[in-house]
């Protein structure tokens, strides 16, 4: 998933990337005039006249396809099993497991309560003052969302009353001026698509208001080149106007449409959809090669003139999922092309060779994160920037699931030291809760890295603004890391928040399953417990302003993926391993379930 504001009207990349950083508390789309205090006590939101008049609907489009892309009709190839194969359990661990996932789910119904009584039928629940927020497009961003969740929990009341609700959601219009693609394709149409999936078609609504929004979601690649306008002014299209896409789209708004739009094509036999997406991915493979990191994508391009010349490279925000997607649309395409296999393999090595990093660790775990790249800068072409995100904890899971599915096992020991250095960052952290962005101490030898104080001092200073430059004594730095809350091998914190993320136990859920180490489940409990310590409100839960702090200050908001990712893993990993199995279904960056067309129910 990524976080990160920007603007049509403001193309230049140091004005994306500030207003990444300055507004980084709302979610993509949010204006401050979308937030509001009030509780709609139930009452869905009336739109006014000026917010009636324009509405989707079919039209001529200006850049018709002539000939679709259809999807591969070669015959399936095999796909290796996944999940390990888990004994039976005992009495004692399945009492011992019940218990956790109780608790998980007693945390998922106190949030719900919270939405449903103070914001429903609006996109966000304000978890401290009872209000609500809209940041995409006001269709109920959270209930749409949850569906799954629901269903998986089994909360059948719950989703009656929210598919009853749904009918009540007119995805052709809203007041938003620009429709973010990436956002709403992922937890609208996402949404619809996995609770279709696990009810096996047994609610017609959720694949009608599938195609009602996809249908929408269309009319962004009605481009001179069928590249999406990211940010799509929508009233534009539906006017007649024409639209270009950005110059400066975010890699992973361009890169991660394509399972949604693949099950699309899949359910309602509509070949547009996966003609929509294969055109970029097409496009992707042309260029993968020719960046400044070949076999790597820059985390902005230009989708109008299709060129990748940003000299900025990372695995996280603003370019996570379209890494993550390469694996799952070959499973979602049963192996059908090979394709996306050959982009995973071409990315993997860079990834490998030029972002993985071990940091300097107290007690010496070997373990993994991955930094950045700047080719612009003079040490770019070697140097890797080692700054840790919460966002890339998702990397740990999709290396093991590659590991898997194409055959790579040797790789499996790295997606497992990703996954144990996002449960590190959590762990030494004063509230047990990683933050937002941090830097670490790299080891300059990856197989022989013991504790250097005096390395780790100066690291830190190194980090230290030249305006803010401290006396070059031991004392001195000791009273700054102290000062600044840094543990051992941490160099600085950037952003001490905690957002109710779920990229790390996303992958902890994902390698227990692929293990079965019984470790992983007990970090996630150790997760769980400190983050519903912290988090938790008289409404729901809330994001917190720093981690290091043991009682931190919280914030007023509480995005929809804390119900329909969030807490979905941690209910999952103390699930039974055939509750949405990763050899029956297919998780998109949201956690919404897409069920594999070679295992049908």
């Amino acid at each position: 998933m990524i976080l990160v504001r920007r603007s049509y009207a403001l193309p230049t990349v140091f004005i994306i990337c500030l207003t990444y950083f300055l507004f980084a508390t709302l979610p993509p789309g949010a204006e401050v005039s979308d937030i509001h205090h009030q509780s709609p006590k139930n009452a869905p939101k009336k739109p006014s006249q000026d917010e009636e008049h324009i509405h989707w609907g079919k039209h001529e489009e200006k850049y018709p396809v002539s000939d679709y892309i259809r999807l591969p009709t070669t015959p399936p190839s095999s796909i290796p099993k996944i999940q390990y194969d888990f004994p039976s359990e005992s009495w004692f661990g399945r009492i011992s497991r019940k218990r956790k996932q109780n608790a998980v789910k007693e945390a998922f119904k106190h949030a719900w309560k919270g939405y449903k009584e103070n914001a429903w039928l609006q996109d966000e629940l304000s978890p401290l003052s009872g209000g609500y927020r809209n940041t995409f497009a006001g269709w109920a961003a959270t209930l749409v969302d949850s569906l799954d969740s629901l269903i998986i929990m089994g909360l059948n009341d719950e989703f009656e009353d929210a598919l009853e609700a749904l009918e009540q959601i007119d995805f052709t219009t809203t007041s938003a001026l620009q429709i973010n693609i990436f956002e709403t394709n992922i937890r609208y149409l996402g949404g619809l698509l996995g609770a279709h999936d696990l009810t096996n078609g047994k609610y017609p609504i959720l694949l009608r208001k599938a195609v009602e929004i996809a249908d929408m979601l269309y009319g962004s690649f009605d481009t001179r080149n069928r590249m999406p306008q990211s940010r799509w002014e929508w009233t534009r299209s539906a006017t007649g106007l024409t639209i270009r896409p950005s110059g400066n789209t975010i890699l992973a708004e361009l890169g991660s449409l394509n399972l949604e739009f693949t099950r699309m094509t899949q359910l309602t036999g509509d070949p547009k959809y996966f003609d929509a997406i294969q055109r970029i991915t097409d496009n992707l493979e042309s260029a993968q090669k020719r960046t400044k990191v070949p076999g790597l994508w820059p985390m902005m391009v230009d989708a109008n003139s299709l060129q990748f010349n940003d000299p900025r490279f990372t695995i996280g925000g603003m370019a996570d999922s379209t890494y993550e997607y390469l694996p799952k649309e070959h499973m979602l395409l049963e192996g059908r092309t090979q394709q996306y296999q050959k982009m995973y393999e071409d990315a993997i090595m860079p990834i490998k060779e030029r972002l993985l990093f071990r940091p300097m660790t107290k007690d010496g775990q070997d373990i993994l994160f991955s930094g950045n790249i700047n080719t612009a800068s003079v040490s770019g072409q070697k140097k890797i920037d080692p700054q840790a995100e919460h966002l890339k904890c998702f990397l740990g899971g999709t290396v093991g699931i590659s590991a898997k599915v194409f055959n790579r096992p040797e790789e499996l020991s790295i997606a497992r030291k990703l996954t144990d250095g996002c449960i590190w960052a959590y762990d030494i952290m004063a509230t047990g809760i990683m933050p937002e962005t941090l830097y670490l101490s790299p080891c300059e030898n990856q197989d022989d890295c013991p504790w250097d104080e005096q390395k780790w001092h100066k690291d830190v200073r190194s980090r230290i603004p030249q305006r803010a430059q401290i006396e070059e004594t031991d004392s001195a730095i000791l009273e700054f890391i102290q000062k600044t809350g840094l543990p051992p091998g941490v160099t600085e914190i950037t952003d001490g928040r905690y957002m109710l993320r779920p990229e790390a136990i996303e992958s902890v859920f994902v390698m227990y399953r692929i293990t079965g180490d019984k470790k992983l489940q007990d970090a996630a409990w150790r997760m769980f417990k400190n983050i519903d310590k912290v988090t938790r409100t008289k409404y729901a839960h809330a994001a917190i302003g720093d981690v290091r702090n043991p009682k931190p200050v919280q914030l007023d908001y509480m995005e929809s993926f804390w119900l329909a990712e969030t807490l979905k893993y941690f209910y999952l990993i103390f699930s039974g391993p055939d509750v949405i199995s990763l050899d029956e279904y297919v998780l998109n960056t949201e956690a919404h379930p897409f069920r594999r067309p070679s295992n049908p129910s």
